[in-house]
């Protein structure tokens, strides 16, 4: 392994075997960034390593984002694989795609706990070894976490998002490590399964989503870059 490897930036990704995890894993390694990424779907995690040639650089951790000893075992199994993280992305998540009014309650306690506790969970269980890599946090929320939609409680768990990366900044910001909370719109990934297809329009890509959050980790040491909302052109809301 050579020296720049080894010295080399350390992610860790949850939610990273497709979509804008994947993309965002793609994009840190092709930077030479060590990165692990985490998802329920062993073998959807075992196709992504296969999908990038399976580099020594990254780890593959199967675990469920809501669980908090997953959590901490990822986190703990990264910091002793690559010895040191400087950056976490929390970017599990998922919609039911219904409202308060007409959905099935049955559904929504696993969306809250991916959506919402899952993030809480990975700062609670990084937050250590970031305050000593002086590293950043990257919550992936939604342009619906700023934009109310009538009934929406996938909305609803987005705006606990965006409040998480505000009160998580302003603790953590005088340990030198930054937040950003990286909020798309509409994007072609599998948010969309279940609801008959893609939206009309033009849709954003994960790369460029990805784009966004590699952009944001590679701010320069002292620079806090906070909120970044993404829309596709031609998006009005």
């Amino acid at each position: 392994m050579s020296h720049a490897s080894v010295t080399s930036p350390v992610a860790l990704i949850t939610g990273g075997s497709s979509g804008i995890g994947a993309a965002a894993a793609r994009q840190l390694l092709g930077l030479g960034h060590r990165v692990a990424v985490t998802g329920r779907d062993a073998g959807r995690l075992r196709r992504f390593a296969e999908s990038v040639g399976e580099p020594a650089r990254l780890l593959t951790l199967p675990g469920d984002a809501a669980d908090h000893v997953a959590v901490a075992e990822a986190v703990d199994a990264t910091v002793k694989e690559f010895g040191r993280l400087d950056t976490v992305v929390a970017n599990a998540g998922y919609a039911t795609h219904d409202t308060v009014a007409d959905g099935d309650p049955s559904l929504w306690r696993d969306m809250v706990l991916t959506n919402v506790l899952g993030p809480a969970l990975l700062i609670n269980a990084a937050l250590p070894a970031l305050q000593e890599s002086r590293g950043r946090i990257v919550l992936v929320g939604s342009v619906a976490g700023f934009v109310h939609s009538p009934g929406n409680f996938y909305g609803a768990t987005k705006w606990a998002v965006t409040g998480l990366a505000e009160n998580t900044r302003r603790l953590v910001t005088a340990d030198g490590v930054g937040v950003t909370l990286i909020a798309p719109g509409r994007t072609e990934t599998p948010f969309w399964e279940g609801m008959g297809g893609l939206p009309d329009g033009h849709l954003l890509t994960p790369e460029q989503i990805a784009e966004a959050i590699v952009w944001a980790i590679g701010q320069p040491a002292g620079v806090d870059v906070n909120d970044v909302v993404i829309r596709p052109i031609g998006q009005p809301l």
